[in-house]
């Protein structure tokens, strides 16, 4: 059996009230993934682990020799008993990638949905990338729902790409009482897609808690876009 991948923690960074992104240092090493695959995180020397979506497309992860993850913490800033406290240098093991909710065929379809709830943007945002690095004449479409206007994990980067033209992007927030937004608010509902649910071979990739999942497949099912065509990842 080979022996368990332990990586140190090389940044973190406070992205939400509730969330980290953290950076593990390869060191070198070949870590081969799909975009949009988990790994189990854990403390080393103790069992309990738990899945993450790696945030970074493959070509990242072999450019910039890390991994990224989005992991949620508590008010305290701990992300849990299964994981060390997030500091610099700190020691995690690594299960193998995991999961089936990745991009089809190695070059992606041309026609792409992205759509994510809270921490479920995670797996899409590696899997925008990795679209956009491999087919860099498409313009993706990123419907991104969060609670609150500052729960958006990765604004800027996206916005940067939204302004750039590279991806198309909206986003909406569920809870009220944010007076300085001035985007969408509310569940995601039909009047959310309706303009971005176009063009031939649409395929459409939503993550997120399972009421959200649920949800967004009927109205892209109402709106024409065939079962087979929609690929759901769901966790909570």
């Amino acid at each position: 059996m080979a022996e368990p991948l332990v990586l140190p923690v090389l940044h973190v960074a406070v992205e939400t009230p509730r969330t980290r992104v953290v950076r593990l240092a390869l060191g070198g090493r070949a870590f081969t993934f799909l975009a949009g695959q988990a790994v189990d995180l854990g403390n080393p020397g103790q069992p309990v682990r738990k899945p993450y979506s790696i945030a970074c497309s493959p070509g990242q992860a072999r450019s910039r020799d890390w991994l990224e993850f989005l992991i949620q913490v508590k008010d305290s800033g701990s992300p849990g008993p299964h994981l060390p406290a997030l500091d610099h240098g700190a020691a995690i093991e690594v299960g193998i990638p995991q999961g089936g909710f990745v991009l089809p065929g190695h070059r992606p379809s041309n026609n792409l949905l992205f759509l994510a709830g809270g921490t479920g943007i995670a797996p899409i945002r590696s899997m925008l990338w990795h679209a956009l690095e491999t087919a860099p004449d498409i313009r993706p479409r990123l419907l991104y729902s969060a609670r609150g206007h500052r729960e958006f994990a990765f604004a800027r980067e996206f916005r940067a790409l939204a302004e750039g033209g590279r991806v198309r992007l909206r986003e909406t927030i569920t809870r009220p009482g944010a007076t300085a937004w001035t985007g969408y608010r509310g569940r995601i509902a039909r009047s959310h897609l309706e303009s971005l649910v176009e063009g031939e071979n649409l395929l459409c990739l939503v993550c997120g808690p399972p009421s959200f999942a649920a949800d967004v497949g009927t109205l892209l099912v109402e709106l024409g876009v065939s079962p087979d065509r929609i690929l759901t990842e769901t966790w909570g």
